[in-house]
């Protein structure tokens, strides 16, 4: 899956299992995924492809109705699809892999005080005393930008604002002292200027603990400024995997095609965005063929026939399209897609890909 061997996390041809009013839906369909230290590795596609139920079986989070029906996930040697009890998972959730999620207000409790919550992870997870918790809990507020946090060590979760409780979450997560952090839709809630904020933050804080991302997202800007590799999800299936830059300069899947020509960026001198037709297939019986098929205008017959296997495209890029084959007729990206990366050199202000075309120039 990687060129890189410092794996911190790999998944191994994860399905996933919801018994739903008596049927069962497959949620995720035999992924395979590598983590690398101190990576950022987005995963990107619509609502319902899968995402947050991919990343809660690394956690033991997965709903009372919800099973890993087959395949492995390796945490520094641990499978922890053998895991059963909450016993097995305290020694891993916060204190290995810990989430940041799209509400702050789920994590935190509405009735005690941000300073408290703080320290009561301090104390859990690196055993100090509460007064040393407290001036670690101050420091954490201070990194993570809180302004006057000695003063509003006091207060409650209500008397912040929704960028400054989502500030608190990450405190928090840092408090764990994570290997891996799993953000999931964690700007998605927050205007844009803030949402820019938490994402500088994200990058800074990551530099200076060491720690891992899995970054999860519907949107493609975000990716642009965070992310190191991207995988993106259809149907409970990751169907393309390469770099930032491949994503962007070199997409090869219809799906991340039709993603990409949804950037509010590429709206036309009308305003007028592109949107996919139609809806992701029902998860309750087997996907026959490419399960984007019926949304494409790219796909060929046997789409709607045979599942695609993995084709290479380089060292760090895959995707799973007849298009690549090498009898497959020759079809350009659309449009609104060619020469992107001028684009969005030129329009969008994505520093991280900006870089790094002034890199390779």
């Amino acid at each position: 899956m990687t060129e890189n061997k410092n794996v911190i996390l790999s998944a191994r041809d994860i399905v996933v299992e919801f018994d739903v009013r008596d049927r069962v839906l497959t949620a995720i369909r035999g992924v395979s995924l590598d983590l690398v230290e101190g990576e950022v590795l987005a995963l990107v596609g619509e609502s319902g492809s899968g995402k947050s139920v991919l990343t809660k079986t690394f956690t033991g989070m997965l709903e009372e109705n919800g099973r890993v029906a087959s395949g492995s996930i390796d945490y520094r040697g641990k499978d922890l699809t053998k895991f059963k009890s909450h016993q097995d998972w305290a020694a891993i959730r916060g204190a290995k892999i810990a989430t940041i999620f799209q509400d702050p207000m789920t994590s935190l409790n509405p009735i005690k005080t941000i300073g408290s919550q703080i320290i009561e992870v301090i104390v859990k997870h690196q055993g100090k005393t509460a007064k040393e918790a407290k001036k670690m809990a101050i420091d954490y507020m201070d990194k993570v930008g809180i302004p006057d946090a000695e003063k509003r060590f006091n207060e409650y979760p209500f008397q912040y604002s929704g960028g400054m409780r989502q500030r608190i979450v990450i405190a928090i997560a840092l408090a764990c002292r994570p290997d891996v952090l799993i953000c999931d839709e964690p700007t998605t809630a927050l205007d844009v200027t803030i949402q820019a904020q938490i994402i500088d933050l994200l990058k800074s804080l990551k530099e200076e603990y060491g720690f891992s991302v899995i970054f999860i997202t519907h949107d493609l800007g975000v990716v642009a400024s965070i992310a190191d590799k991207v995988a993106v999800m259809y149907a409970g299936e990751i169907i393309e995997y390469a770099t930032v830059e491949e994503i962007f300069y070199e997409p090869c899947h219809p799906y991340t095609w039709s993603l990409l020509s949804s950037l509010p960026q590429l709206a036309d001198d009308n305003g007028k965005l592109f949107s996919i037709p139609g809806t992701p297939p029902s998860l309750y019986t087997p996907v026959v063929g490419d399960a984007f098929a019926l949304r494409s205008d790219y796909a060929l017959q046997i789409d709607f026939e045979e599942k695609a296997p993995q084709f290479q495209v380089s060292d760090t890029h895959w995707a799973k399209t007849w298009l690549l084959h090498e009898d497959a007729p020759k079809v350009d990206k659309p449009a609104v897609i060619q020469n992107l990366h001028e684009k969005i050199l030129a329009n969008m202000g994505f520093a991280h890909l900006g870089d790094e075309e002034e890199g390779n120039a």
